[in-house]
């Protein structure tokens, strides 16, 4: 085995994020004895994106967010969540674990609040050139090993459509509570979860909710059969993945029914080949007549939203819940281009091909939550840096494996090469972890 990091000079570790993933590369980095290393937030508390107040601009959740993965499989695998936690905690539960979880591992000693980063450049050495910005001005600060969890659902993704609206626009990003459009005529563009989310909360209020959604989705209940949604599912680890597919199918049918009932189009995929939206309250609502099923749309004329299908309609506001894009603001515009592409060219959605002292930790989307997941890939992250765990030979032809399996379990979409199976990416993760037993 080779001598760990106590036996030497310690690295000097730059982490930039302080949300779920960020505290989890903390963690890690101090359980494997690498201390000395900072986190960057550019919030004044921890928590990322589920760190809510009504002006925040950079957490995506809104007042009534609560987590759609349940609490058995989003808490961290050594920091149970309280047990009077429900199925399903809130924004503000979740926010008060994450503070629990950074004071039981003595975290926030080492992450620096109110302080951005604006710039990260490679320098000549191979070391991380950080510029940061805080109260004081800017600092710059070199770093043996860079570690990015800077999460992937803050920079919004609009849509362009012909025409104009003369209402009011705006993206899911910006919606926080529902009692701003009560007398509003809303509607909601987008099958997500966040779109299914807002249209059912607005629609409790508002005179008229649509939802525009132009392709079929599948649509799971949270609950079934008594048990959390993806607890029930998770029995089903055993099946092979065809398998799976056709009892998932089957099981929904039943329980559901079929979608034109809803006066929704039929998916086009497989029920586990996109990612899931969770709701239990959508498909009833809509057969309550509280939110109105529209078609895409194909332009805009003023006030009024002209639908493919050719039905034409007048709003007050239109609120896009469209998705995110994949930002590094802090990387120059053509090392994020040619070096990370997609993001699909990283090894365990985490290792670059070349650059062996750089991580993404959390940038992946699973069929469930990722915080678990993202602690698995700090342990190796922290073990590759600490040295008790060998770096992955030949990262590139493992890349080419994995994006082939990701292009025949999911659909092709923009974000395609971030989605992973929870179980099956979980086993992968552990199965490399094995590897420091070997070394």
């Amino acid at each position: 085995m080779k001598p760990s990091c106590e036996s030497r000079d310690l690295p000097n570790i730059g982490v930039i994020g302080a949300g779920p993933c960020g505290l989890a590369i903390a963690k890690n980095l101090r359980e494997h004895g690498l201390t000395r290393f900072v986190v960057f937030e550019k919030n004044d508390q921890l928590g990322g994106n589920w760190l809510f107040d009504d002006k925040n601009t950079h957490s995506s959740i809104y007042e009534t967010t609560h987590i759609i993965s349940s609490k058995r499989l989003s808490q961290y695998e050594d920091f149970p969540m309280p047990a009077d936690y429900p199925d399903y905690p809130s924004h503000r539960q979740l926010l008060r674990y994450f503070n629990q979880y950074a004071d039981h591992f003595g975290l926030k000693p080492f992450i620096r609040f109110n302080t951005q980063v604006v710039r990260v450049s490679r320098c000549t050495t191979g070391q991380w050139q950080v510029i940061s910005q805080d109260a004081m001005g800017e600092h710059e600060e070199l770093f043996d090993h860079l570690l990015v969890a800077n999460g992937h659902h803050w920079d919004p993704l609009m849509p362009d459509y012909p025409g104009a609206f003369t209402g009011s626009l705006l993206h899911s990003h910006q919606y926080k509570k529902a009692s701003l459009f009560q007398d509003k005529r809303v509607l909601v563009v987008g099958g997500g979860n966040s779109a299914c989310d807002i249209a059912v909360e607005i629609a409790r209020i508002s005179p008229k909710t649509c939802i525009s959604i132009r392709s079929g989705q599948h649509i799971f209940p949270k609950f079934i059969f008594g048990k959390p949604i993806d607890v029930a599912f998770a029995k089903l680890h055993w099946m092979p993945f065809w398998c799976k597919q056709h009892v998932t199918q089957v099981i929904m049918r039943l329980w559901q029914g079929r979608y034109a009932k809803y006066q929704l189009k039929k998916p086009s995929t497989k029920p586990l080949e996109t990612h899931p939206i969770i709701n239990s309250e959508l498909l009833y609502f809509i057969r309550h007549g509280k939110v109105l099923p529209r078609d895409g749309i194909e332009r805009f004329d003023g006030e009024r939203v002209v639908f493919v299908d050719g039905r034409i309609e007048a709003f007050d506001t239109v609120i896009f819940a469209t998705g995110y894009q994949l930002s590094f603001p802090f990387f120059s515009p053509s090392f994020t281009q040619d070096s990370l592409r997609s993001c699909g060219s990283l090894y365990l959605k985490m290792i670059h091909p070349q650059l062996e002292n750089l991580y993404f930790i959390g940038l992946f989307q699973p069929q469930g939550c990722i915080w678990p997941l993202a602690d698995y890939q700090a342990k190796i992250a922290a073990g590759i840096i600490s040295g008790t765990l060998p770096r992955a030979t030949n990262v590139p032809s493992k890349i080419k494996k994995e994006l082939k399996k990701s292009q025949n379990r999911f659909k092709s979409n923009p974000h395609q090469s971030l989605e992973v199976d929870y179980s099956v990416f979980r086993k992968q993760l552990l199965r490399e972890l094995q590897q420091s037993i070997k070394y």
